[in-house]
């Protein structure tokens, strides 16, 4: 049976996958609570867990989410309202993050919540295309769109795992029952190493590397 924050993904603020959602908007503010920082983040409806921080997207930042010491270029595709990109600029103070998604109204709280923890010069909170051709990362992290379709999400895989510096990697959390498993059968035929970190309460920790 799915969990509340499943159905909540497939409703109304569901419509996280898209440019402009059409459900009204209703500020909001939830709270990430980590070993090493405490985040209070503006959210909305219309974008991704709204209502509080995803489990699956604070596992991932509690587990696996510790960039490169060096780190410069970092990205965080599927940003939402910014937890993972705002945690990743915080645990990496040299480092640019590339926080992107579709969702301008998602787009628009990451740039606030950035701010609002003082790394806004550092997370560049931007659309798909605004990113620039050349850009290669360091890490990548992401909790993707799963409900945007398999089809969307194969395409966004390829285009974003093709930024990964030769000696990069990327992390991603996918709940087993809408697709994990099977999504790390398709990266590995598509020539990509798959390990799974971790498998707690449902979610699987991918690890991603070429």
């Amino acid at each position: 049976m799915a969990s509340r924050q499943q159905r909540e993904a497939g409703r109304g603020s569901g419509q996280y996958f898209e440019p402009n959602p059409s459900v009204r908007s209703r500020p909001g503010t939830v709270h990430l609570r980590l070993p090493d920082m405490e985040l209070e983040l503006g959210t909305d409806r219309g974008v991704f867990s709204a209502e509080r921080i995803d489990a699956g997207t604070e596992l991932l930042l509690r587990e696996h989410a510790k960039p490169p010491a060096a780190a410069t270029t970092l990205i965080d595709v599927g940003c939402g309202y910014g937890p993972i990109a705002v945690a990743l600029a915080r645990r990496a103070p040299n480092a640019t993050v590339w926080a992107v998604d579709v969702n301008e109204r998602a787009l628009d709280l990451c740039r606030a919540n950035a701010e609002r923890h003082g790394v806004g010069n550092r997370v560049r909170a931007v659309t798909p295309d605004e990113v620039p051709a050349d850009v290669r990362v360091e890490g990548l992290w992401s909790n993707p769109p799963i409900r945007a379709g398999k089809a969307h999400l194969h395409e966004l895989l390829e285009r974003w795992l093709a930024r990964l510096a030769p000696d990069a990697e990327a992390r991603l959390v996918v709940h087993k029952h809408l697709g994990a498993d099977s999504l790390a059968r398709w990266l590995t035929t598509e020539g990509w190493t798959v390990e799974r970190l971790t498998s707690r309460a449902g979610y699987r920790i991918l690890r991603v590397a070429r």
